[in-house]
């Protein structure tokens, strides 16, 4: 089980990793070990909560395929075992931002004095801008 917040735990069988060959330099290691760890989360299959699944579908953008699968991929370690650490702390970061809340935004209006700060400025702006044209009839 992984651990996402106190409530919500994901079950290992959801994930599937694969090992492939990372790309890029590194000479004999690279193209003989397969070090480069891909992890993979049928997000629709999953038992995330629902209003996770939306969130997590927002949050994901093109890691996440048309058929609603989370890809994350990590190859930045020379080891496998590195590259499956961090790929999975990934996907908790991720989980973890979707599963917050988003704060609700209460509808303001701005205040009489900031509104009066706003049209003297303009008024003094325009002023300005007035100064710089050329009279012709003087």
């Amino acid at each position: 089980m992984i651990r996402i917040t106190d409530q919500i735990a994901l079950d290992d069988a959801e994930i599937e990793e694969r090992f492939v060959r990372a790309s890029g330099p590194g000479g004999q290691n690279v193209n003989k070990v397969s070090t480069a760890v891909e992890l993979r989360l049928d997000v629709r299959a999953s038992s995330l909560p629902a209003e996770i699944k939306d969130r997590l579908a927002a949050l994901a953008g093109k890691r996440m395929t048309a058929d609603g699968v989370l890809l994350i991929d990590s190859r930045e370690h020379r080891t496998q075992p590195q590259n499956r650490e961090a790929a999975r702390a990934r996907l908790i970061a991720l989980l973890q931002q979707a599963a917050t809340r988003p704060k609700k935004r209460r509808p303001t209006k701005p205040k009489a004095a900031a509104r009066e700060k706003r049209l003297a400025t303009k008024k003094h702006r325009s002023a300005v801008k007035n100064l710089r044209t050329r009279r012709d009839n003087e």
